[in-house]
């Protein structure tokens, strides 16, 4: 059943992605493929946006529009470069500040020997002139070690300010690589590691630790009937109610299209159920409206499939459950939240084995 639903909605995707391809005449590379699925898709706001405003622009896109497109958004080295570019930066300003410090450290030991002939000079003076030409020497000496040690502790400062700032950027691009644009949670890369830090945190702790899995009730029918843009709105919408019945130690995520998953540590089967619910009550109780025209399109929903950690489990056999419960939620009409303990489960389990 999850295959079948799972190969359909792929399969949907690629059939828009090809269909652009031929309405627009363009070359069935990999590239153009690419960035029409994932346009079908909707998952990369920005991907779609900048899709949508050349077409309204040009009429259609160059091969030029979708090798910038694809650089832009999609590139899987672009991420590593952007990496590479910090690290860069990041060695050349430790090279910079090691340089500085081995030509302070050369100075600090002219100004030792500085200091010896000083003293030496001043045992053997036999006249007044003599001491003060020495004091002379070893003040001007002293005010450009002095100098030499600002000039250094501004470029240190400075150097801790830049590193710093590079840092910030080293985990913005982390960020954002964990990060699903259009909806602002987590991505499947995110919510895979996440899940199994999780799973092996309650699992050594002895901790309960339930997961939910849903998602959007007829997704199809938004993009069908009314456009991709309206899909993404519909998304968005049901990521701000996840923000807004989530704490702070729960880890939600976009799992992949339609689909939403949370994690929820320290929480037995029966407050997971709660929370399922104020989350399926909060999506159901926002009004969907066009933003082109005004039009009241109507209520969304979502199916919900709560499972929880058991002795032995992995990341995978704890979403599998969850995943299955889902299932049986939409098989029981949709708009529900149904866990591995309801007899709509084990339903769903008898007609699997069968």
């Amino acid at each position: 059943m999850v295959e079948l639903n799972e190969h359909e909605r792929t399969m949907a995707f690629a059939e828009v992605a090809l269909g652009q391809i031929r309405s627009l005449r363009q070359a069935a590379v990999p590239r153009n493929y690419e960035v029409w699925y994932v346009y079908a898709a909707g998952y990369n706001c920005s991907l779609n946006r900048t899709i949508n405003e050349t077409l309204a622009r040009n009429g259609t896109l160059s091969d030029v529009d979708l090798e910038q497109i694809y650089d832009t958004y999609l590139s899987p080295i672009r991420t590593t470069e952007r990496i590479d570019k910090v690290g860069a930066r990041v060695i050349n300003e430790i090279d910079e500040v090691i340089l500085l410090i081995t030509g302070a450290r050369s100075m600090a030991a002219g100004f030792g020997d500085s200091l010896r002939e000083a003293a030496r000079q001043l045992g053997a003076a036999g006249s007044h002139a003599q001491i003060k030409s020495v004091i002379a020497a070893l003040m001007t000496s002293t005010l450009d070690m002095q100098e030499a040690n600002k000039v250094l502790e501004d470029r240190l400062e400075l150097s801790k300010v830049e590193i710093n700032n590079l840092q910030h950027s080293l985990e913005a691009i982390r960020a954002e690589s964990m990060t699903d644009p259009l909806t602002g949670l987590g991505n499947r890369k995110y919510f895979d590691r996440a899940v199994a830090d999780a799973v092996a945190l309650a699992m050594s702790e002895g901790e309960p630790l339930s997961l939910l899995m849903f998602d959007i009730d007829h997704f199809k029918s938004f993009n069908d009937n009314y456009g991709h843009l309206t899909g993404d709105q519909v998304l968005r919408l049901v990521a701000m109610s996840l923000k807004q019945n989530i704490k702070g130690q729960d880890i939600t995520a976009r799992y992949g299209g339609e689909e939403f998953a949370v994690v929820l540590p320290s929480t037995a089967l029966k407050q997971a159920l709660t929370v399922a619910d104020h989350i399926r009550r909060a999506v159901m109780a926002k009004e969907l409206k066009k933003k082109s025209t005004g039009e009241i399109l109507g209520r969304v929903t979502i199916s919900i499939g709560v499972s929880m950690l058991r002795p032995g489990d992995t990341p995978d056999s704890l979403m599998e459950r969850a995943d299955a419960c889902l299932y049986a939620a939409k098989r029981g009409g949709r708009n529900r939240a149904i866990c591995e303990t309801d007899p709509e489960y084990f339903a769903g389990a008898e007609t699997r084995v069968a």
